[in-house]
């Protein structure tokens, strides 16, 4: 997995690129590069999905984690361009309610307060 970040206005835009899975530490690379966000100062994170082929449930259990860590210290996390195979995911668990989404980067970006 790749992550690359981009920061448009007080927004940083974060570009994952590949599997969100256990085996191949998806989830620990999230994590990490989440929590560096945050201790940098960013409160404005926009999590694009949109090259992310496949997520297991080691990935989708950290997406709620970065979640949680991000609302704990007064950050917004939000998703953009989710595959519809994790849109699917995100509706089965019931997790579509606590996930922002967005289809376009300029919707999401808009989004933030």
């Amino acid at each position: 997995m790749q992550i690359e970040e981009r920061a448009v206005g007080d927004v940083t835009v974060v570009t994952v690129t590949g599997d969100i899975t256990l085996n191949k530490g998806g989830d620990v690379i999230l994590k990490d590069k989440i929590n560096s966000l945050l201790q940098q100062g960013n409160k404005k994170l926009l999590l694009d999905l949109g090259r992310v082929a496949y997520v297991d449930s080691a990935g989708l259990g950290q997406l709620v984690q970065v979640k949680v860590t991000a609302s704990r210290n007064a950050a917004e996390l939000k998703l953009l361009n989710i595959t519809k195979r994790l849109q699917d995911l995100l509706v089965v668990t019931r997790l579509s309610t606590v996930f922002d989404s967005f289809e376009s980067e300029a919707e999401g970006l808009s989004s933030f307060k």
